[in-house]
């Protein structure tokens, strides 16, 4: 796992070929930056099953309780089958688009 700070964002890269791994070694650091936007890449991995993306899930769901995006980055994945409870997109840019959007809407009490 490569974690990378740039103001507060977080980035993760993923490098376990275990989804399930990666999702428990999130977890165990998870202090580390859970004060911080979450930005998971999932670029390493082939093609990406929803049951990958669901293990992502509560993680996401926790986070964005605390008012704090949580964003996966795939192009690996197919969006429309997605839950909307999670947020998915395909490259970093977009990710880094959706913090921003999200935090306007925070200030805005969307």
């Amino acid at each position: 796992m490569i974690i990378d700070r740039d103001g507060n964002i977080t980035v993760i890269t993923q490098e376990h070929p275990s989804i399930k791994d990666f999702v428990k070694d999130i977890e165990k650091s998870y202090d580390k930056f859970k004060n911080n936007h979450l930005v998971v890449k999932l670029s390493s991995l082939g093609k990406i099953a929803l049951e990958d993306v669901v293990e992502f899930l509560l993680l996401s769901n926790n986070h964005r309780a605390e008012k704090k995006s949580f964003v996966l980055v795939s192009e690996k994945v197919d969006l429309d089958k997605v839950p909307v409870e999670i947020v998915v997109v395909p490259t970093m840019q977009e990710a880094l688009d959706i913090i921003e959007m999200e935090d306007i809407e925070r200030d805005l009490g969307i």
